[in-house]
This record gives structure tokens, C-alpha cells and sequence, in this order.
């Protein structure tokens, strides 16, 4: 029995985990650009998929592993791109000055108010795509130059470029843990996202255990912790609920300078 269940969650895993970044994400940017609000959305979420994907997509080239969750990273990149494009299109106006409508612009009251250089609390979108632009081109820069270097050092490289990509993957829904906590709801969070990342969860550590296919310790350990957040954040729903009818405590907008920085 186990072993026919091994053999057809090999077959069914990949094909979701390649098809999660939609299935994921999808649901979220339709509601956002249909509302033309991305309001209770953390933009942490486009910044940390993002990153994370593209350290795993440039840490398969040394550790080779499984092809499904190359494609996924390769996805879940433009996946992101657009929701980004979407949540940054549909910003609550600057003048908001309280209740979940500010909380793309600013985190709430407590929660790292301002970040140096106000790092992703820009108000023109122009420097969220420089330094998407500028993250890409460094890493490229670092595997060219490492892999042309004494072969002892690469191995190493591919380790630390994979070790922080899924690290940064792992505390995903941290920033909308935060989120939930200060404004007692989750309003704005789309339950479709909670089960599909639960979902994904369960499926996904299974056949990392399961698999046959080279499934590096840090995928597993990573998988790990994020599925403990993620169950988290299923309890912070079934408490909180979506907000409907809840009073979202009001916070001030932090001035950030309109000015663009050099990213």
C-alpha cells in the first residue's frame, strides 16, 4: 500500500509543485485586480518568492536536483513579477492614514516601522524593479566568476546560494503572520492561499521524504519550518476569520521620502 502511495504521489507531486506558484498566487492577484485594491496584502510575500527563487534556480546548476522544482522556481518568478505588478498597480492612496488600507505602504504599528533606505516601502514602483533587475544580474555575475574559478570553491558557493534561497522561502508567511497579529484579522488574505499553501505542504514533504529523485537535506529541513508557519497561520484564520465586521486598528503612515534611491 505505502508503496503504491510513494509511486503515484512521485507521479502527482512534481506536476503540482510546477503548477503551485498558479495555483497558489492566482486567486490572489485576480481578487486584487478585480478589487482594485491590494489593501492587507504584504508585499513582503512578491519580495521573498522572488529572492527565494531565483538563489534555487542558480543553485540547481550545482546541486542538480529534481527538474520539477527548477520549473517551479522558473514559474513561481513570473508568477510573482505579476503580482507584484498588480499589488504595486493597486496601492491604497498615500493619504490613508489608518486601518489595513496602509499596510503595503507601511507595516503595522511595531513591526520595523521604517527600514534603512526604506527598502521596499518605495512609493514610485520604478526601484522594486531595479533591484529585482540588479539581484538577477548579481547572481548571474557570482556563478559565472565562481564557476571559472579552482573547482573547490564552487561546491561550496552552490551550497550557500541554496541554503539561503530556501531559507529566505522558509519565512514566507512570516510577514503575514505579522500582519495578522497587529490587526487582529486577516482581511485581505485569500483562504484559497492558506489551503494551497497547507495543501502543498503536506504533498510536497512527503515526496521529499519519499522521492527517488535527488531531493537535497535543506529543501527537506526548509519544508519543514515553513509548513509549521503556514499551520500557524490556519490558526491565526480560524481565529481571526477575514475581517469581516472587524474594527482594523488604525496606524499611522510613515512620510517616505518621495525621492527614488539607487537600487
Amino acid at each position: 500500500m505505502m508503496n503504491w502511495l510513494a509511486t503515484l504521489t512521485g507521479y502527482i507531486a512534481p506536476l503540482f509543485l510546477i503548477l503551485s506558484p498558479i495555483i497558489s498566487y492566482g486567486d490572489q492577484a485576480v481578487s486584487m485586480h478585480r478589487k482594485k485594491t491590494s489593501a492587507g496584502f504584504s508585499l513582503d510575500i512578491p519580495l521573498i518568492m522572488l529572492v527565494a527563487s531565483f538563489f534555487r534556480i542558480f543553485y540547481w546548476p550545482g546541486a542538480r536536483f529534481d527538474a520539477s522544482l527548477l520549473i517551479q522556481s522558473l514559474i513561481m518568478v513570473g508568477m510573482q513579477v505579476a503580482l507584484l505588478k498588480i499589488a504595486l498597480d493597486h496601492r491604497p492612496a498615500p493619504s490613508n492614514k489608518g486601518g489595513e488600507a496602509g499596510l503595503p505602504f507601511a507595516p503595522p504599528e511595531g513591526v520595523f516601522t521604517q527600514r534603512p533606505y526604506n527598502f521596499w516601502q518605495w512609493r514610485s514602483p520604478k526601484p522594486y524593479w531595479q533591484f529585482i533587475v540588479y539581484l538577477f544580474m548579481g547572481l548571474l555575475a557570482g556563478e559565472v566568476v565562481v564557476s571559472g574559478m579552482t573547482p573547490g570553491y564552487y561546491p561550496t558557493y552552490s551550497e550557500l546560494v541554496g541554503i539561503i534561497g530556501l531559507s529566505v522561502e522558509a519565512i514566507l508567511p512570516i510577514p503575514q503572520i505579522i500582519a495578522n497579529a497587529q490587526s487582529k484579522s486577516c482581511k485581505g488574505f485569500r483562504v484559497s492561499v492558506l489551503a494551497s499553501w497547507i495543501g502543498g505542504d503536506a504533498m510536497k514533504i512527503y515526496w521529499f521524504f519519499t522521492a527517488t529523485t535527488e531531493i537535497p537535506l535543506a529543501f527537506k529541513a526548509c519544508g519543514i519550518f515553513q509548513a509549521c508557519c503556514d499551520c500557524f497561520l490556519g490558526i491565526q484564520y480560524f481565529f481571526y476569520g477575514d475581517g469581516r465586521g472587524a474594527t482594523v486598528k488604525g496606524h499611522p503612515l510613515q512620510e517616505i521620502p518621495s525621492q527614488e534611491t539607487s537600487w
